[in-house]
């Protein structure tokens, strides 16, 4: 990924040379340009700023030298970068956008100071490339470049390569929706605080829905506002409900919303929740155990289980899906954990299937313990994943 920046601060930038994305640089990964703004001014004072129109405190950063650097930026390079404006009254910052920032090639970072940018400057920028104006919160702060720094930190931690164990970005706090679980390491007494006992207990099932509820309750006391109800079900008492022909009709409409992102990644739209009938699903609710969730009388997630019919030893889990607008709650996660948890005694692995190119489900899946198995899975252009079956007292 490149990077631009353009500050009438350019050493303010200078700790995009320290550790994570200073190695990320040495690397390759990422190639980060910043360029000093008084370079494009045409008087001896270098100006950059005016006193606004209309009256008023402060100044006004003048349009001609941004529009100067970022002509030169286009012409320094292949395609348009997409251009982030800092400022108080964007966007807010989120996890969710440095994610879809990272399928950039390009950004450039208009870094503002005074009273901000002549608006002429934006809409002219608009006009040849996409534009965000992007707030790190309610706050105000006296110029884009520490914006600049957060974001960049934010978006280049996510790019391939540049994070060296890629499972520790699954469970971090803004990840799925939630904060982050509280963490330990040794000694396991300090000070007269103890470590929580589950966690040295060896038994990854209880600490899995050990810090499932801390991350929910940490939620619920620090951000309530990212606490969704369905968030609020948890292994325990999420109370699924054996599927009924009933329920066929919604589960049809939930696998295709579901299974939409699946056909864009695998380049297909053959894939069988795509293309199954009402009828289909009504029969299949007699060769599978299907368990659905609802939320306020709508059904929200879903899941099957069943062993796997030449071999009793392995339970197969299947069609886990959460209705879109409330993914990133946990509601998958625990939906796995309870259909593993129907596999009857004498199952020695779990088994489940999903797209070779669906990324954020093999993140998960990895997560619970899954491995994947070398080779192409059961249909084309999928991958299979086991793991161990705990044993039973």
């Amino acid at each position: 990924m490149r990077v631009d920046i353009v500050s009438i601060f350019p050493d303010y930038l200078a700790p995009l040379r320290l550790s994570l994305i200073g190695k990320a640089r040495d690397q390759g990964l990422l190639d980060v340009r910043v360029h000093d703004l008084r370079d494009f001014t045409h008087d001896r004072h270098r100006t950059v700023d005016d006193s606004p129109y209309g009256g008023g405190a402060g100044m006004v950063m003048r349009a001609e030298p941004w529009g100067e650097a970022i002509d030169a930026l286009l012409q320094s390079g292949e395609g348009v970068p997409h251009l982030l404006v800092p400022g108080p009254g964007g966007t807010p910052f989120t996890q969710a956008m440095a994610r879809e920032l990272t399928a950039e090639t390009w950004l450039a970072f208009a870094c503002g100071r005074y009273e901000g940018i002549d608006e002429r400057f934006v809409e002219d920028a608009a006009e040849r490339m996409p534009v965000t104006v992007v707030s790190l919160g309610d706050y105000v702060l006296g110029g884009g470049e520490v914006a600049v720094l957060a974001v960049i930190e934010a978006v280049a931690r996510l790019l391939p390569g540049v994070i060296g164990n890629a499972d520790s970005l699954v469970e971090e706090s803004h990840e799925d929706g939630l904060l982050e679980y509280p963490v330990y390491t040794k000694p396991a007494s300090w000070r007269g605080h103890e470590v929580p006992p589950v966690l040295l207990s060896g038994n990854h099932g209880a600490i899995a829905r050990w810090r499932h509820e801390q991350r929910l309750s940490r939620t619920a006391a620090r951000r309530p506002d990212l606490l969704h109800a369905s968030a609020g079900m948890l292994p325990g008492d999420l109370a699924p409900m054996l599927a009924t022909p009933a329920d066929s009709p919604e589960l049809l409409v939930l696998q295709r919303a579901c299974w939409v992102p699946e056909g864009r990644s695998a380049d297909s739209w053959e894939i069988p929740p795509l293309v199954e009938t009402l009828d289909e699903v009504v029969t299949s609710l007699g060769t599978w155990r299907t368990w659905v969730v609802r939320s306020g009388g709508r059904l929200v997630g879903s899941v099957r289980g069943r062993s796997v019919p030449d071999d009793a030893t392995v339970w197969e889990t299947g069609r886990l899906m959460v209705a879109p607008d409330v993914q990133g709650r946990g509601i998958g996660r625990s939906l796995l954990g309870y259909a593993e948890s129907a596999a009857p005694e004498g199952t020695r692995r779990f088994w489940i299937n999903t797209g070779a190119r669906s990324e954020r489900n093999l993140r998960a899946y990895r997560k619970a313990g899954y491995r994947v198995v070398p080779g192409e899975g059961r249909f084309p252009g999928t991958v299979d994943l086991v793991k161990a079956a705990p044993a039973r007292s």
